[in-house]
């Protein structure tokens, strides 16, 4: 009984040694390394993320002049585009001239040098006409002059009306 007695003291005495406890320099070390694999690792992330974000096309961030143009009208007005993801904004802005008013918000993503589509609302106040677009459309660089030309160009009546942002 005194040798049971014994034996479980020793082991017990053991068994609360530093290496018992699982606490090594070993599992120190391990920590420290994969430590330092997680900030690699999360440096590239990040440089992955910042190229992700950087655009292909330009920056377009800032104030640009919008005007509207038709055979009876023309007035200038402006409109601010906010980067929001790679070549996206969001684009928010208004002309007007008197009772004439245009005014547009919604997001545009630039696809090409010469193309931007916008989704949003293009709302106007022309002469006392409302008209409203709402639908998917396209800004292009024809070419005429430093501008994005609004593609859906025929209003509500059937008459053509040019939106056309600087930059």
């Amino acid at each position: 009984m005194n040798r049971c007695f014994l034996l479980f003291f020793v082991l017990l005495a053991v068994s609360c040694s530093e290496n018992a406890t699982g606490i090594s320099s070993k599992n120190a070390d391990s920590a420290k390394i994969i430590e330092s694999i997680n900030v690699v690792r999360t440096k590239f992330n990040d440089s992955i993320r910042f190229l992700n974000q950087k655009n292909i096309w330009g920056d377009l961030s800032g104030r640009k002049t919008l005007t509207f143009t038709d055979d009876f009208v023309t007035f200038k007005g402006n409109v601010d585009f906010i980067k929001v993801d790679r070549d996206q904004y969001d684009v928010m802005g208004k002309a007007v001239s008197g009772k004439n008013k245009v005014s547009l918000s919604g997001v545009v993503r630039r696809v090409s040098d010469k193309h931007l589509n916008f989704e949003g609302r293009i709302s106007q106040v022309i002469n006392g006409k409302k008209f409203v677009r709402t639908r998917r459309t396209t800004f292009m660089d024809e070419g005429k002059g430093k501008f994005w030309r609004l593609q859906n160009k025929v209003n509500g009546e059937g008459f053509v009306e040019y939106i056309d942002i600087y930059y």
